[in-house]
């Protein structure tokens, strides 16, 4: 397309996939003037066709798409995170002006950002990293927006996100995050606390299937019930949605047709080997990462099938359904706390400066994580910005002391049976772990003195310490 009107459009997206034709068609609907660039000219043209009722089109010429945009230029990259990004920079960078504005929308690693932001503010040009939540509709129709970085060039752009993001009650589900790649960041840690809602689910599934023996139906009825009340989430929604979707081919449920081998595009692990670094412990999220991992061994794990035996059924009593939807909620409190615990570690490693009652209220609508708790994690964090651990609220403590019995009930009794259930298990310890004042890691500590001599700390006197553990024998 031939460029005849020059400094036409707001905003300009790079990027014209599902994810962001349907972000530019939101724009669009909230009154702004947009317009894409793509090298795929069946991306341009679908832009055309879906874009019809706004008179939406694209540029093929990435010149010609710079030239169609307002000063400051601004653009928005939703193309694949990793080299893709840097080659869309390097190519658009000689073509723009001091003051012009940057804003990667992808799934970027925050050091990337990091590394993005501090080039392209030596070129005089702004930059942030923005986390999107809410898949497809997300982008279409509002999704949950975690912007950071260069705050002057968010000034320029938030009444555009407010907009085009989703709402709960009235109000945007859009914050600034913080300066540097905050914005990636909160994202990362998002997908982290995502990968394990949806490993409890699946482990959820698991036992009610081979456990409970419950058909197809049943379980879909569980789903149902639970997404009625305090479990009530969009992965709850569309966990029950996948139980009523009938495959064309064979007439069955989709969902029975499917391999069970998982993927993952790696954010998750991501989370967990930041939290790593940073020695914050992720055990729920940790133990989701590595399902999916396991998952892949499928001709591995037959053949231990064959050699150890399949699963037993779970000796339940009737109640065991109700102390099952305990668990579950133990479970995804100890996901969400353990995700906000790492962004509270990073708010003080990286100097993010989160405000974590900010970022529970933007997550309420419009993302993949969206759930009935995060209004409980929102009051905790607005009571107490300062709160450490989400079990540290009163609130919380009672809702986690009240389902502690059922909890330990169902996981005791899934492992007895040989059901697996990482995430499950690995809440419960880290929950254990967490309430433990004196840990058995001073037999650790002599351990690693004994061997290394790396030293250890006394309780009853300050410094350090080191002894020839082969002397002074009992």
């Amino acid at each position: 397309m031939s460029n005849d009107n020059k400094n036409t459009y707001n905003f300009g997206m790079i990027g014209l996939g599902t994810m962001g034709r349907n972000l530019l068609f939101n724009m669009a609907d909230h009154g702004f003037s947009v317009t894409g660039h793509d090298k795929s000219e069946k991306m341009l043209q679908l832009l055309e066709e879906e874009g019809k009722s706004h008179q939406l089109k694209g540029f093929a010429k990435i010149e010609d798409f710079i030239d169609s945009l307002q000063s400051p230029k601004t653009i928005i990259l939703l193309v694949p995170a990793g080299k893709i990004v840097d080659d869309v920079i390097e190519e658009v960078t000689p073509l723009l002006s001091k003051g012009d504005i940057i804003i990667d929308s992808g799934n970027s690693y925050y050091a990337d950002t990091t590394r993005r932001a501090i080039a392209l503010k030596a070129k005089g040009l702004h930059f942030f990293g923005m986390g999107i939540s809410g898949g497809e509709e997300g982008a279409r129709f509002g999704p949950s927006l975690m912007p950071g970085g260069d705050k002057e060039a968010y000034a320029v752009v938030k009444d555009m996100l407010e907009a085009v993001s989703a709402k709960v009650n009235g109000e945007p589900c859009v914050a600034y995050i913080g300066p540097g790649a905050a914005g990636h960041f909160v994202k990362m840690t998002h997908n982290g606390i995502e990968y394990a809602i949806m490993q409890l689910l699946a482990e959820t599934y698991e036992i009610l299937k081979n456990g409970l023996g419950y058909d197809n139906g049943q379980i879909q009825q569980v789903f149902e019930q639970w997404n009625n009340g305090r479990l009530k989430s969009f992965l709850m929604e569309i966990t029950k949605e996948v139980f009523l979707f009938k495959d064309v081919k064979t007439g069955n449920l989709l969902v029975d047709e499917i391999k069970d081998e998982a993927k993952s595009k790696g954010t998750g692990k991501w989370t967990s080997q930041i939290a790593m670094d940073v020695e914050i412990p992720l055990s729920t999220i940790d133990a989701a990462v590595a399902a999916r991992n396991l998952s892949k061994f499928k001709a591995l794990r037959l053949e231990l099938e064959n050699s150890f035996g399949k699963s037993a059924a779970i000796d339940a009593q009737a109640d065991f359904v109700k102390d099952l939807e305990e668990a579950f909620y133990f479970a995804m409190v100890s996901a969400y706390a353990q995700g906000m615990h790492l962004l509270w570690r990073a708010s003080d490693e990286f100097g993010y400066e989160l405000n974590m009652a900010e970022i529970a209220k933007i997550w309420r609508g419009g993302c993949i994580i969206r759930a009935e708790f995060l209004q409980d994690i929102y009051q905790a964090y607005t009571q107490n910005p300062e709160l450490q651990h989400l079990y540290q609220d009163e609130a919380i403590q009672a809702k986690l002391k009240k389902g502690l019995a059922g909890t330990r009930n169902v996981i005791s009794k899934a492992l007895q049976a040989g059901i697996a259930i990482p995430s499950f298990a690995a809440s419960l310890t880290y929950f254990d772990t967490l309430k433990t004042g004196r840990m058995p890691s001073n037999l650790t500590q002599a351990q690693r003195d004994y061997f290394g001599a790396h030293t250890f700390e006394r309780i009853d006197s300050e410094g350090v310490f080191h002894v020839d553990w082969s002397t002074n024998k009992a």
